[in-house]
């Protein structure tokens, strides 16, 4: 596992077996989570979606406390898979990074509660599976504007993408922030807190066409 920039959010890249019959990998251990990033995770809900190439799903975050950690694969097709800092008061506030998921390099991302997660469909029946920490309770979910210019998310799909009227309906960050609803910082628990921008988490041009770079806004 590799640490972004943001503290808190990790990217699992798997080693993929091979043979005549097809492929093998493991995709999830609790262990190697707790070797990497120094804590552990409650499987309480998995989750599966289904998207159309143009969707954009986010951002969406959960209440701290109880907070939500998630661990994120694409195990059809692909989906740029971007992590936001809502955290009042964390050095990477408003920060993003974006990580290609897709069904051929099986990457995987974690992230702590207190980060908001969104993804854009780059192919059609794009499948995204996703272990939560805490189980969906409607009263926690939270939601910020995916196309607010604070941000600023290169989202692939342009002012075009399909939203769900939740989604369109968001408060911007700085809305959000004034209303008391965001996060707070807290240090990330653990020995491996040091942070750094993943070495290639990258949009894949020739693949799925031209696109933003998944680093750190600033």
């Amino acid at each position: 596992m590799r640490a972004l920039g943001i503290e808190g959010a990790w990217v699992h890249e798997p080693r993929v077996f091979g043979d005549a019959r097809g492929t093998f990998q493991e995709w999830f251990r609790p262990d190697v989570l707790h070797a990497f990033t120094g804590r552990s995770m409650t499987v309480a809900q998995a989750n599966r979606s289904v998207s159309r190439r143009g969707v954009v799903r986010g951002v969406h975050y959960s209440a701290v406390p109880p907070g939500q950690a998630k661990y994120v694969t694409c195990v059809r097709g692909a989906v740029l898979d971007v992590v936001v800092d809502l955290r009042t008061g964390s050095p990477t506030f408003a920060r993003w990074e974006a990580v290609t998921l897709d069904d051929r390099t099986h990457r995987a991302v974690f992230l702590a509660e207190g980060l908001g997660h969104g993804f854009a469909a780059l192919t059609d029946d794009a499948t995204v599976v996703y272990l939560c920490s805490t189980p969906y309770a409607p009263e926690f979910e939270r939601g910020v504007d995916p196309f607010d210019s604070e941000l600023g998310i290169r989202w692939p799909t342009g002012p075009d993408a399909v939203l769900s009227d939740r989604d369109r309906r968001a408060p911007s960050l700085a809305e959000a922030r004034a209303r008391g609803s965001l996060p707070r910082y807290a240090p990330f628990p653990g020995p491996h807190r040091t942070c750094r921008p993943a070495d290639d988490a990258a949009y894949d041009d020739e693949a799925y066409g031209p696109g933003p770079r998944g680093r750190e806004r600033r």
